[in-house]
């Protein structure tokens, strides 16, 4: 078991392609039958494979960190889809959770008791620059407008990662309108959020963080803030094959939030191995 201290978040991912059929069959063990009822609907043998990978990676990271084993624990969906933790009861106020996948790779955030949201993407996809209209605000639109082709869509993943790791920590889903809070993103290595009045949230009680877990995807997270006079978010970054092995990266943080680098000239999340 892992310790997991109260200022720490823990990000795992896993590499699709690296689970073989004989450890795909191990992880089909450790599923519910309303699980198994799920994967079945996938149309597409990949979609199957990498709803199994996250169910997979979701039970062995939590088994980490308490007494469980993978194939004990139940899960399900609140109103908005957000899977909580229904067995063990006593678990589900501890730990925080998020789950994101993409082409290739599947990530887990865990905290505890911190709302936190996590989104990964692959860029190596084309860029939809034609959803931006309806889903962007005006500052981020403007903001894109004065790239090139090639930075817009560079732009366009930074974005779109940021906009759904904060709506997932909310916990929300897309009842929170995109165009109604903006990402700032013109300075190097920094990200500043503001909101429109009808959200009723503030920057201060989100931190932000992105970074690059493969060469080609994108991961953003956004996790509540500990307060002024805490010390900063530990990161640790684990790739793993549940059932196999996992090792500690130093992945180096793209951006962080902004108003961190005006406090004691450090970044919100400091990394360790």
């Amino acid at each position: 078991m892992l310790d997991l201290p109260a200022g720490q978040v823990d990000i795992w991912f896993t590499r699709t392609d690296r689970v073989d059929s004989g450890l795909a069959a191990q992880y089909y063990a450790l599923l519910t039958q309303h699980e198994l009822a799920q994967n079945t609907r996938f149309h597409f043998e990949k979609d199957r494979h990498r709803h199994l990978v996250t169910r997979a990676l979701v039970r062995e990271v939590l088994s980490r960190y308490a007494p469980v084993a993978p194939h004990e624990w139940r899960f399900e969906a609140d109103s908005y889809g957000k899977p909580r933790i229904v067995v063990p009861a006593t678990l589900e106020k501890r730990f925080a959770f998020n789950i994101s996948h993409t082409d290739g790779l599947v990530i887990v955030g865990v905290s505890l008791g911190r709302a936190l949201g996590v989104d990964v993407e692959c860029v190596q996809r084309r860029a939809a620059l034609e959803i931006v209209e309806r889903f962007f605000s005006t500052h981020e639109i403007r903001s894109l407008q004065r790239l090139s082709p090639q930075e817009q869509a560079t732009r366009f993943w930074e974005l779109w990662t940021l906009k759904e790791s904060y709506i997932k920590a909310r916990g929300m889903g897309l009842s929170i309108p995109l165009d109604q809070f903006a990402f700032h993103l013109d300075e190097p290595r920094t990200v500043s959020i503001e909101f429109a009045p009808d959200l009723s949230d503030v920057p201060s009680r989100w931190q932000f963080c992105q970074m690059r877990p493969t060469e080609h995807h994108l991961l953003a997270l956004c996790v509540e803030a500990r307060g002024a006079d805490e010390t900063p978010t530990l990161l640790k970054v684990r790739e793993a094959t549940p059932l196999r092995n996992h090792c500690v990266l130093l992945c180096p943080i793209d951006r962080c939030s902004e108003q961190a680098a005006m406090q004691n000239q450090q970044p919100h999340f400091a990394q360790a191995i």
